[in-house]
């Protein structure tokens, strides 16, 4: 174990408690409800694109705003995201 080094989920990993509330907050998963299945892509069109619109509970600030997103898997409207990133949006398909 000693000389083994870090896989990188273990890098992702947090390494304690968060000191203060807020910071926890921010690490915490943002709700979003797919609105609408745009389509598929990726080399084998195994990746589903989706507009997300983010969900008022968890996110107030956030609440309304609409992104779009790729998701890995089975996914259809009215299915619930918990997204730990809600800077990035996908590219549109061609």
């Amino acid at each position: 174990f000693g000389s083994r080094s870090p896989t990188r989920l273990e890098l992702a990993r947090p390494l304690g408690r968060p000191s203060s509330p807020s910071a926890m907050d921010s690490n915490a998963p943002k709700l979003a409800k797919v609105e609408k299945v745009l389509g598929r892509t990726g080399s084998r069109g195994g990746v589903i694109q989706v507009r997300v619109q983010f969900m008022y509970e968890t996110t107030p600030e956030l609440a309304g705003r609409s992104l779009i997103r790729n998701v890995k898997g089975p996914v259809k409207e009215g299915d619930i995201l918990a997204l730990l990133e809600t800077e990035r949006e996908a590219r549109r398909l061609r």
